[in-house]
């Protein structure tokens, strides 16, 4: 597996420091020069990151080294000989050394990251009802299993031979029924593995008890006290089904619940275990750095084997006597063998053996996917059997759907948009109410009513006829409205030989006219906001395409984890991950396993110079946060932009064991200063709330 970048970040420039020193030219012997090319041959194969086979094959070749150094007698040349292969040994020993350092560094640090992903996936599991129920018909075969082992061994152990009776509920309570008082009934245990180890969590009642009820034929007529002595055992009856009930499915619910909160507390210790020792390695770089800097060889070399006697002892957790590691005329390549060949691979069986046999890893994914597995075909069938006799229905659905569709982008959205451009583009003239020629037709009609009237009647010359045209154009009647006056005096005779009935009629067509130019006057109106009355009725139309298509690239991108930034999922784990890191530069836990998330009460830790320093297990669960936000930025936020190279600096500056608590946390408040609006961290990534 590749090194974290994390790890990189903190060992790489220490490679460089593990540089030999400018040589003067002059003469060697063969020897000696083909010795001095194979330390430098391998001096160079030694760049970051070295892998664990590269660093063994590295200390074999030393060995070689020293073994045909001492057989070909090279010892003997001149001592600027001596001291350039020395100077190439050194720096050699110096990049091993580096590189177990950060092979230690990143043991500790995936063992951490993988401890705290299995713990959120118990937790998980733990936090929600229908998945504790979906996880124990997921591990039933298993647990099923072990009973049956259970079983098989109980048979062996008392001399009795296997037959079906024997699985029989009450057969199997007596054959793996407990001895001991204190400890858990064995058939429960053999369900529930975790009861072994915590008994205490089952409940002391583990039995179902249903009462004996019968009826039985009345010697004597009965009595009021029997019909009560009925309902009470009726009662009794209905209350121990009910307990009887609740306890068949709520004990295996909460047995699970607790197996699941178990295994979550467990992977935490570890993680918090592993946290502390790799906060102790961090402490340790500058050390390292100061050992490599080292110019003279023997005060160097001892100097390298105690710091590999104390890399033994942190990655251990136990004491290595420095005796042990300088047996032999090596000490320094007996220290590297111990620490590569035994230490580090040591840790990493023990630590893979304890987290099988407690079973705290995830069950294996053909436990997990057997219940699909066994389902999803018979119910795949029915689905097709069910599609394939109702095919009409559902192609007739699928077109109705498909005309729905169809007549909604033809009639809401592209006849709609059609008639906004030709809105844009008319010149606005024709009318929607009334048409412009009908207007002036009924205004020359009443031009020609009214001057033939004043022609007949006042004997008007065209002078006076011209003069009475305009007016009539600006609606002013006064003339023909005198005649109108003069002959309703005598209407009957008006009517009958006057113009009373002219008169009339041209007031009629007066009143026509004012009719047409108001309405000539509403049309102008709509017609000044028909462009707004045609961006209203579409949209409705664009309101529920902007929807739809927002949720299907939603559905496409952001949910899936690939939208702007990683998606709504990766922005809030890295906020959840950001008020972390906060979180533990403010409480700043010092034991694992030991409220390692909350604010610890004890006094804070200074310097010689007063500043205040950081506990190794705080310092270790930094890391833990910082390598998930630095695998955030290196994933998800955009090749070569200032986005990731400024978040990438500050993830390196919480990195640096140089700085104090308080300088991290100002770190801490410039991100969220920088990146909280770009990020949307201030809405927790836009995920606030979701599971």
């Amino acid at each position: 597996m590749a090194m974290s970048t994390s790890v990189s970040h903190l060992t790489d420039d220490l490679f460089l420091l593990s540089s030999p020193r400018a040589s003067q030219t002059r003469i060697s012997s063969a020897d000696s020069v083909q010795l001095e090319q194979s330390l430098q041959s391998l001096l160079l194969s030694l760049k970051p990151p070295v892998a664990h086979a590269r660093i063994d094959e590295a200390i074999q070749l030393l060995q070689n080294y020293e073994s045909t150094r001492a057989s070909t007698g090279v010892e003997t040349l001149a001592v600027q000989v001596s001291e350039e292969e020395q100077g190439l040994k050194n720096a050699t020993v110096g990049r091993i050394i580096v590189g177990l350092y950060a092979e230690a560094l990143d043991t500790f640090l995936k063992e951490a990251m993988d401890a705290e992903v299995e713990a959120e996936w118990w937790a998980d599991i733990e936090r929600s009802s229908s998945k504790v129920w979906y996880y124990l018909v997921q591990t039933l075969p298993s647990r099923l299993v072990g009973l049956l082992q259970s079983a098989t061994h109980a048979l062996h152990s008392q001399n009795r031979t296997f037959n079906l009776s024997v699985l029989r509920i009450s057969s199997l309570r007596s054959l793996l029924s407990g001895r001991e008082t204190a400890r858990p009934n064995i058939l429960a245990a053999s369900l529930f593995p975790h009861l072994h180890t915590h008994p205490h969590m089952m409940p002391l009642t583990f039995s179902l008890r249903v009462p004996s009820f019968y009826l039985q034929a009345l010697t004597r007529p009965p009595s009021s006290a029997d019909v009560t002595f009925a309902f009470k055992t009726i009662h009794t009856c209905l209350s121990s089904f009910i307990d009887t009930f609740f306890t068949f499915f709520g004990l295996p619910f909460e047995l699970t619940r607790q197996e699941c909160f178990l295994k979550c507390k467990e992977l935490e210790r570890i993680r918090d275990e592993r946290a502390q020792v790799l906060g102790e390695l961090a402490s340790r770089r500058d050390r390292l750095a100061s050992v490599l800097l080292l110019t003279s060889s023997s005060e160097a070399e001892d100097n390298k084997i105690t710091f590999l006697r104390d890399l033994d002892s942190v990655v251990s957790g136990k004491p290595i006597d420095i005796d042990v590691l300088a047996q032999g005329s090596l000490p320094i390549l007996s220290a590297l063998h111990t620490t590569s060949r035994q230490i580090l691979p040591e840790h990493k069986i023990q630590h893979g053996v304890h987290l099988r046999s407690h079973a705290l890893l995830r069950p294996s994914r053909m436990t997990l996917l057997w219940p699909r597995l066994v389902l999803l075909p018979p119910l795949t069938l029915l689905l097709i059997r069910e599609v394939y006799a109702s095919k009409e229905s559902l192609v007739n659905t699928v077109w109705d759907i498909w005309d729905t569709a169809k007549g909604f982008w033809r009639g809401w959205l592209i006849e709609p948009s059609k008639d906004i451009i030709k809105t844009v583009r008319a010149s606005g003239e024709e009318g929607v109410i009334v048409q412009k020629e009908s207007v002036d037709a009924d205004l020359q009609s009443l031009k020609r009513m009214a001057l033939d009237l004043a022609r007949d009647k006042l004997h008007y010359g065209p002078a006076q006829l011209d003069d009475l045209a305009n007016k009539i154009h600006l609606g002013d009647l006064t003339p023909i409205l005198e005649i109108y006056e003069e002959d309703i005096k005598t209407p009957v005779k008006s009517a009958l030989s006057g113009t009373l009935l002219r008169s009339v009629f041209v007031q009629v067509q007066k009143a026509k006219v004012d009719i047409d130019q108001t309405l000539t006057g509403i049309d102008r109106l709509l017609k000044s906001q028909e462009l707004t009355f045609a961006f209203v009725g579409v949209a409705p139309a664009l309101a529920i395409l902007y929807v739809t298509s927002g949720y299907l690239r939603e559905l496409w991108s952001g949910g899936r984890g690939r939208g702007r930034y990683g998606g709504k999922r990766k922005r809030a784990a890295a906020w959840l991950t950001m008020r972390r890191v906060e979180r533990l530069l403010i409480s700043q836990p010092q034991a694992p396993g030991r409220r390692s998330l909350s604010v610890a009460q004890h006094p804070r830790r200074t310097d010689t110079e007063g500043k205040p320093t950081i506990p190794p297990l705080t310092s270790g669960l930094l890391l833990i946060s910082l390598s998930s936000l630095r695998r955030y930025a290196e994933t998800c936020l955009p090749m070569r932009s200032r986005l990731r190279e400024g978040f990438l600096e500050d993830v390196g500056d919480l990195e640096d064991p140089a700085l104090d608590r308080d300088e991290k946390v100002k770190v801490v408040e410039r991100m969220w200063r920088s990146w909280g609006r770009v990020l949307d961290w201030e809405r927790g990534g836009g995920a606030i709330g979701q599971r």
